[in-house]
């Protein structure tokens, strides 16, 4: 768009995922150097969930010896969310985990989800406390986290969601903010910064 475009600065409207891809930025100097210099930046273009992970399968109760099996799983973004399993904060073994094929939705979206299965012992109570908790994080810039926590010896259960979205990335003279679908690229002599822009339901963007 022109009008909001500058020589530092160059707005893009109604930003699809057609415009993911490798940006381009050329400095000249005037005379007597004439020297020009140039640099690039891929962008990309992604689709962030409107909810956080849900977990699925827990039980109200849980006692040593009995089994744990839930599901976590994040819906309709582009790419498709990276999941994780913490157990009372840390990081659950792989062998813990059951990986299922992404979904493909109609739109284009995808959905992902993560298996945990794991026998639960003593060990797993922390202050009398068990706490199953799963994330979602797309690259740097976006975050969710779900958690349920079995109080005491496993006689009672309360979920707890926990979130958090990260819409900022540093890079050079670059920064993401504002709502809707338009795309701003700051340009700079010391350099081009498109590294990653945020695509979000009815919000406008600016990099």
């Amino acid at each position: 768009q022109r009008s909001l475009s500058s020589e530092k600065e160059i707005v893009l409207d109604n930003v699809d995922f057609d415009a993911s891809g490798k940006y381009s930025c050329e400095v000249s100097a005037d005379a007597p150097m004439f020297q020009t210099a140039s640099t690039s930046g891929i962008l990309y273009v992604v689709d962030l969930p409107e909810s956080g992970p849900d977990i699925e399968g827990g039980q109200p109760r849980y006692r040593i010896g009995d089994w744990v099996n839930v599901s976590c799983t994040s819906r309709n973004s582009l790419p498709a969310a990276q999941l994780a399993w913490y157990i009372n904060g840390e990081k659950a073994d792989k062998q813990y985990l059951t990986s299922y094929p992404e979904e493909e939705h109609h739109n284009s979206l995808r959905s992902s989800k993560l298996g945990l299965m794991f026998k639960v012992h003593q060990k797993h109570f922390k202050h009398n406390d068990l706490k199953l908790k799963c994330t979602a994080t797309i690259s740097t810039v976006y975050w969710k986290s779900n958690e349920e926590s079995v109080q005491g010896s496993g006689l009672s259960a309360h979920s707890s969601p926990v979130s958090e979205s990260r819409g900022r990335t540093s890079a050079a003279t670059s920064h993401i903010s504002g709502t809707g679908s338009r795309l701003s690229v700051n340009i700079s002599p010391l350099g081009f910064s498109a590294l990653l822009l945020l695509l979000f339901h009815h919000r406008q963007i600016r990099l």
